[in-house]
């Protein structure tokens, strides 16, 4: 080591130039390994639309179940797929809840998947999440094809975010969920009034053709971005038009009733997967911490072996001796760069035991319909197939024998 008033011999003579750089080396790779992360815990205010929004432009939303990201992950990343298939339907239900907020919208409402017919769907993937830290990719695109949004969002958690005795009344990455319902209201604002018309006319044909393709065949078109756009309309009081709106009420009602699975599902999970997030966020700041400590400690021992070495080649009887301790000294660190490493392999298993043990609490629910108990497994997906099912069965018993609505007016789009 040096001391305060004389280096080591092998920092000395003619091996000087070779230990000295050996040091810059040294305090260069260890400089490199500092690194400082600034964390806001400053939540943007919910900015609501420019202007009143009549209630015939008022476009319901719909936010699908994000994808869990597991095929898309990092490969040094430790995920717990439990966990990443619970959060992909807890955050969509955050983010309903703020974008419901915003005042800016119609209906809001988690739905299964992307499939489901809505006047703008928005759909995400987990890019990262651990407690310290959480990614996403949001997608939002409106009935006529129209791109609104395509962004990722990160933010890093406040180390009070987990403190019982500061928490605030926000989601740990509540920031996220604020930006994303900002950066829609902002697209939201930028659209005329006819356009929103629009959106809500197109989606309305769209769940009439998803039931008869024939029978609606006509009313859209595709411009040659491949955008849709209305040509015609049918007319207001033609029968089948009507019993079809009838049929989008009882999808809209059910939709609502799953709205209280997964209300359920987020305050059952909230309990365990704050305390999963806490202790996440206290594992994952402890292994970077150990990562660092250890690649300082391997680069240190390593570069005062070979300079070690250097010296011990000497014909020098002092620079021997200082190179034999100075090999001694950097296989000690490079011990107690390893003995970190197996260390902060240590906390990597007991946050896997978290993992776990949330996976014991997120155990499926059972929820009561009108007409029916259905036992939700996991996911919805299959439950809202059968209901679409249901509903093609009363379509087709309620206006098969209906001739198809005749059109009422051209568009001029």
């Amino acid at each position: 080591m040096i001391g305060p008033a004389r280096a080591p011999t092998f920092l000395r003579g003619r091996f000087a130039p070779l230990g000295f750089l050996y040091l810059a080396g040294i305090l260069a790779a260890l400089s490199g390994c500092v690194s400082e992360t600034v964390k806001s815990t400053t939540v943007p205010a919910l900015q609501p639309p420019a202007a009143s929004v009549p209630e015939d432009e008022l476009l319901d939303v719909g936010v699908a179940v994000f994808d869990p990201g597991l095929d898309v992950a990092d490969e040094e990343e430790r995920i717990y797929p439990e966990v990443r298939r619970a959060e992909a339907r807890y955050i969509p239900r955050l983010l309903a809840e703020v974008l419901q907020n915003s005042g800016a919208w119609g209906a809001v409402r988690v739905v299964p998947d992307e499939d489901r017919i809505t006047d703008l769907m928005v759909t995400g993937t987990i890019l990262h999440s651990d407690g310290e830290s959480l990614k996403l990719h949001v997608v939002a695109t409106d009935s006529r094809d129209y791109v609104w949004l395509d962004k990722t969002y990160e933010a890093r958690a406040s180390r009070y975010a987990y403190d019982a005795k500061t928490r605030s009344q926000y989601d740990p990455f509540q920031v996220i969920y604020h930006t994303i319902a900002n950066d829609l209201v902002l697209r939201f604002d930028e659209l005329p009034s006819m356009a929103r018309q629009e959106i809500r006319t197109v989606s309305e044909l769209l769940f009439a053709q998803s039931f008869s393709a024939e029978a609606f065949d006509g009313y859209l078109d595709t411009t040659r971005k491949g955008k849709l756009l209305v040509v015609r309309l049918p007319s207001e009081d033609d029968p089948m038009l009507n019993r079809v709106r009838k049929l989008r009420e009882r999808d809209h009602v059910f939709v609502d009733t799953l709205q209280t699975y997964y209300g359920d599902f987020s305050e059952e999970m909230y309990g365990p997967y704050q305390e999963w997030r806490k202790l996440s966020y206290e594992e994952v700041v402890a292994y970077q911490e150990l990562k660092r400590e250890s690649t300082r400690q391997l680069i240190a021992g390593g570069a005062a072996i070979l300079a070690g070495i250097a010296a011990a080649g000497s014909s020098d009887g002092s620079s021997r001796a200082a190179g034999n301790v100075a090999i001694i000294g950097g296989g000690y660190l490079l011990k107690s760069g390893l003995e970190s490493r197996a260390e902060a392999q240590i906390h990597v298993e007991a946050l896997e035991e978290v993992g776990q043990s949330l996976e014991a609490e997120i155990t499926p629910q059972v929820i009561e319909l009108e007409d029916r108990t259905v036992m939700i497994s996991g996911s919805v997906e299959d439950q809202y197939a059968q209901w679409r099912e249901v509903l093609t069965e009363i379509y087709r018993n309620e206006i098969g024998e209906l001739a198809p609505p005749e059109p009422d007016s051209i568009s001029q789009n």
